[in-house]
């Protein structure tokens, strides 16, 4: 299991998103607060992705994000309208490197997977057969994260909408691997696409911002818990939940 979080909204320094918040994403690193059997800490890494004039910016790390002094200073300097961050507890088994750690990125996508595939890699290999070869062939990492985005960016290339394609892809894989957690988040910069699978995201919105968080990362009463096997769609307008 991971953590994961996308934040959408007036510019904000990265620090206060990730680093700063009592219960933030680099302190979900050792203590996090619902892992749901999943492991216990998430040192394996961690990224961040986010938009600028220039285009998406992607920085991954396969070490605590805490040891990062380099990122640490990044993000006291830098703001944000919108950014992906994860930070990794890679299921067992899994390489440990800065390419399989979230966010998964193309054509100004970013993604992640908290969670892991049940009998990977076995369990998937009907479902790769329908990939193209050079899709696997150009996968960030052997892991079932990474494998997961293929599915998801296919379908994106197909031409499905980016909730119907986080739909259709997690039905795919629980269907062939049951016992997965699935939940996934997906954001072009403009909206953020989220699925509870196996665990929950929370969201909270408020004055034209928006965060999608796989727990809280303070005790403000303004955010909500999503139920299991839900899909999220959140703008900094608004944000939809409904059935998977």
């Amino acid at each position: 299991m991971c953590r994961h979080l996308v934040y959408l909204g007036p510019p904000t320094p990265l620090a206060a998103l990730l680093v700063e918040p009592p219960y933030g994403l680099q302190h979900q690193t050792w203590a996090p607060r619902d892992m749901r059997g999943g492991g216990t800490i998430n040192v394996d890494g961690f990224g961040a992705g986010w938009y600028t004039p220039a285009g998406p910016v992607r920085y991954r790390r396969a070490v605590p994000i805490w040891t990062d002094r380099n990122f640490a200073a990044l993000a006291r300097v830098t703001s944000v309208g919108a950014v992906l961050a994860a930070v990794r507890s890679a299921t067992p088994g899994m390489t440990v490197s800065d390419d399989a750690c979230a966010p998964f990125a193309a054509d100004g996508w970013f993604f992640s997977h908290n969670g892991f595939v049940a009998g990977w890699p076995d369990t998937m290999a009907k479902l790769a057969e329908r990939l193209p070869v050079t899709d696997l062939l150009t996968m960030d990492a052997p892991t079932d994260a990474a494998f997961v985005w293929t599915l998801v960016r296919n379908r994106l290339h197909a031409g499905y909408g980016p909730a119907e394609a986080l739909r259709a892809t997690v039905a795919e894989v629980s269907a062939a691997a049951a016992g997965s957690r699935l939940n996934l988040l997906l954001t072009d910069g403009e909206k953020a696409y989220g699925t509870t699978f196996g665990h929950a995201l929370s969201v909270f919105h408020a004055a034209g911002r928006v965060l999608v968080a796989s727990e809280p990362f303070d005790d403000d009463p303004g955010w909500v818990q999503v139920p299991d096997r839900r899909l999220v769609v959140a703008g900094p307008a608004a944000y939809t939940v409904e059935e998977l």
